[in-house]
């Protein structure tokens, strides 16, 4: 009996730690500078996600990849437009969803510096930044899902070939 509850206990804390770490690294990615979860920059310097960047620019940003997309895989004029518009709706969703993550992170360190430690209020920031990160993702694949329904299945095997991984810098072809 107390070999079963020793290894439960064990089971627990693992899934706990866990959950912990995918939270952090996952509030890291919406808050940090840069993208990801050690906070760089990309490829040229500021992520989608950092805080320094208003949202025009992300705009601006995300219509310039579109259209270097649209280069790369040969799009129609029409393919184009329809891909801004997704991109563009596909921002307009998921800036406020970046200034959450930020406001959430300021009230993670005001709970974590209090003097009294308030582990319901952790708990419901948790769940609030879980929550964000899965509406988050799911308007990424719908962006994704729409922009891929709009070019054709050659197109899509154009952008499939760009990134998958060959030898050379990195392993990635330019």
């Amino acid at each position: 009996m107390r070999r079963r509850r020793g290894r439960g206990a064990l089971f627990a804390l693992l899934i706990a730690l866990g959950v912990g770490t995918t939270g952090f690294f996952a509030g890291q990615a919406f808050s940090q500078p840069g993208f990801g979860p050690f906070g760089h920059g990309g490829w040229h310097g500021r992520g989608f996600m950092m805080g320094q960047m208003d949202p025009a620019q992300i705009e601006d940003r995300a219509d310039r990849l579109v259209r270097h997309l649209a280069i790369e895989v040969d799009a129609t004029n029409e393919q184009q437009e329809r891909l801004r518009a997704v991109a563009k709706s596909a921002v307009r969703d998921l800036v406020p969803m970046r200034e959450k993550a930020h406001a959430a992170r300021q009230r993670a360190h005001e709970l974590l510096l209090a003097p009294t430690i308030d582990r319901t209020a952790i708990e419901a920031l948790r769940a609030e930044q879980i929550a964000l990160v899965d509406t988050a993702s799911k308007r990424v694949v719908q962006a994704v899902a729409d922009a891929a329904s709009i070019l054709s299945a050659e197109q899509r095997r154009k952008i499939e070939d760009r990134m998958r991984p060959h030898p050379g810098f990195w392993g990635w072809r330019r």
